[in-house]
Order: C-alpha cells, then sequence, then structure tokens
C-alpha cells in the first residue's frame, strides 16, 4: 500500500483522488486551492477536489500559497512516500519537491515533450495537431521537464473534438495510467526516461483576450480556435454594440471571394468570410441572452447580414 499525499483542484483531479483510494492507497492528506466564489449566490464554494476528500473521509488542507511553514509542517508531520499532482494550479516549491523518498508524480495531458506549460491540450487543438496523448512524470524545478514514467498511446485529435471534451478524455486515460504506473514505480520495476529538450514544445498561459476572433485569419485557424477556446476563454466578436459569442462553427469555402469578417446568409447559414474562406457559424449568444442555433438567431436578427465584423468602437 503506498502513502500517498494528493495535491488538485479540478473535477478531473477529483476523479483521480477517488481511484486510487480505490485501488487501496493510504491518501494521508489532500491539498486543494481555497474555496472561491462562484455563481449567482455569490457564495465559497469549495473545489472538487475539497468535496471529494470530505466524502472520502480524508484531512484536507486549503492553503493560499505553499512557502510558508505551516505547509511545510503539515507536509513533514504526514508519512507518504509519494506525493501526487493533477491540475493542482500552483508550482510546487523545490523544497517540497525533494520531501517524499519516491518523489512526486504528475499527469500531464500532452506527449512529453511535446506540449509543456500551462495550455497543452488548447495548443495542440489550436495548432492542428493530428494526435496527442497524456504522460505520467516526475516533477523537477523546471516546467514540465522531469523523467517521463509512463505515456500513453497517441490519441488522434478530431474536427469534433474541445479542449473540454480532449481534456476529459485525456485526465481518464491519465488516471488509469496514474493508477497502475504507482505500483510498478514503487517496486522499482520502470525508470524514468529523460526527456529530449530538442524536441519540446512550450505553451503560454491563456488570457481572456486570446479569444477575440481576427476574421483577417483563415477560416480553418478560426474554427480550430473555436474548439480550443471552448469552454473558456470562449471565443467571440462585437456586433451592434453587444459581445457575440461564436460557440460552434466549421470551414464553408475556401475560396478567395469572401470579405474577412463580413457577414452573409447562403440558404439558411450564418456565414463570415475570413482571410481565407469562410465559416459556417452553428451555435452563438449574443450579450443579454441564450445559446441559440444560427438558423434561430438569424429569424430574430436578420440585420446582421451585410454587417462587418466586428463592428467599430
Amino acid at each position: 500500500m503506498t502513502r500517498i499525499i494528493f495535491f488538485g483542484t479540478p473535477e478531473p483531479a477529483a476523479k483521480a483522488l477517488r481511484a486510487l483510494v480505490k485501488d487501496g492507497h493510504e491518501v494521508g492528506a489532500v491539498f486543494t486551492r481555497p474555496d472561491r466564489i462562484s455563481g449567482r449566490s455569490r457564495k465559497p464554494r469549495p473545489t472538487s477536489v475539497n468535496e471529494a476528500a470530505v466524502e472520502l473521509g480524508l484531512p484536507v488542507h486549503t492553503p493560499s500559497g505553499l512557502h510558508g511553514d505551516d505547509v511545510r509542517n503539515q507536509l513533514t508531520a504526514t508519512p507518504a512516500d509519494i506525493y501526487v499532482v493533477l491540475a493542482y494550479g500552483r508550482i510546487l516549491p523545490t523544497a517540497i519537491l525533494a520531501l517524499p523518498a519516491l518523489g512526486v508524480l504528475n499527469v500531464h495531458p500532452s506527449l512529453l515533450p511535446l506540449y509543456r506549460g500551462p495550455s497543452p491540450v488548447v495548443t495542440a487543438i489550436r495548432d492542428g495537431a493530428s494526435e496527442t496523448g497524456v504522460s505520467v512524470m516526475l516533477l523537477d524545478e523546471g516546467m514540465d521537464t522531469g523523467p517521463v514514467i509512463g505515456q500513453s498511446a497517441a490519441v488522434p485529435i478530431t474536427e469534433s473534438d474541445t479542449a473540454e471534451s480532449l481534456t476529459e478524455q485525456l485526465f481518464t486515460m491519465g488516471v488509469d495510467l496514474l493508477v497502475k504506473t504507482i505500483p510498478a514505480w514503487e517496486r522499482g520495476d520502470i525508470e524514468g526516461v529523460s526527456q529530449d529538450d530538442a524536441l519540446a514544445t512550450v505553451t503560454s498561459l491563456i488570457e481572456k483576450s486570446d479569444g477575440e476572433l481576427d476574421f483577417g485569419k483563415p477560416a480553418l485557424n478560426i474554427a480550430r480556435a473555436i474548439r480550443a477556446y471552448h469552454p473558456w476563454p470562449g471565443t467571440f466578436t462585437r456586433w451592434n454594440g453587444k459581445l457575440l459569442k461564436i460557440l460552434e462553427a466549421s470551414v464553408f469555402g475556401m475560396g478567395a471571394n469572401f470579405r474577412p469578417g463580413v457577414v452573409s446568409i447562403d440558404g439558411g447559414r450564418l456565414i463570415i468570410g475570413t482571410g481565407h474562406g469562410s465559416l459556417d457559424v452553428k451555435r452563438v449568444q449574443l450579450e443579454g441572452r441564450g445559446v441559440v442555433f444560427a438558423e434561430e438567431f438569424l429569424r430574430g436578427y436578420p440585420a446582421i447580414e451585410g454587417a462587418s465584423l466586428p463592428d467599430p468602437d
């Protein structure tokens, strides 16, 4: 039975925590982010990992940071062979990485050394990568640079994949891989494989502003961005003084007769020209309204035909 201290925050991490307990591992403590205000009630809500830990009867810690003596004392007071980190949302200090005898294991949703950093799934979809996967790695002081101790087979990225759906798929695979890898790692049956830095690619933090669409880019790139930025930050433009979110779209044509940003209607379709080709918009949400299919939107707002997006400020 492996003694584990677990670090995680969102629902995929909660699933991993439950899987580790179900597999018979002894989770001595759980660290997660503090409660956050969410929803219309504006009341603090615990993270998914916090809720799972309470459900499992595990000690939970929610420090605002990891550099204080209190955190180190809590960790050293809890016997552990391995720390497991899954979407915790904070970088573990070097002093903490050195504590467990068998190291700190992390599940990363890419085939390392590809797509290191904070947004591997978003970036893979946005780049038009044909495949990705998931890795279990030993954390070191770098950004996802540690030795890989387990890796999945390549997973195709399809034209229907969004960041949300692909992340869920990869973390489900990652949990299974983690559960299978820990016993072998503890027995010494596997060794970490150093990453080839020459092959590495690095992702950056996604900002809200990344979701604003530039219709001067090719339709194919924009369609990928719409999938990559779902559900956050979402993709949007502006029309008639309001924010217009575009939630789903596909490439309509790659000819050169479409002016970037100009809206047309073709057989009930909402078409937007781009720098190369055009977009067939499937679902939209106008500021202050609900999400609707394009056909319904056009019935309510036929005046959008001929508009040039985004409207000038």
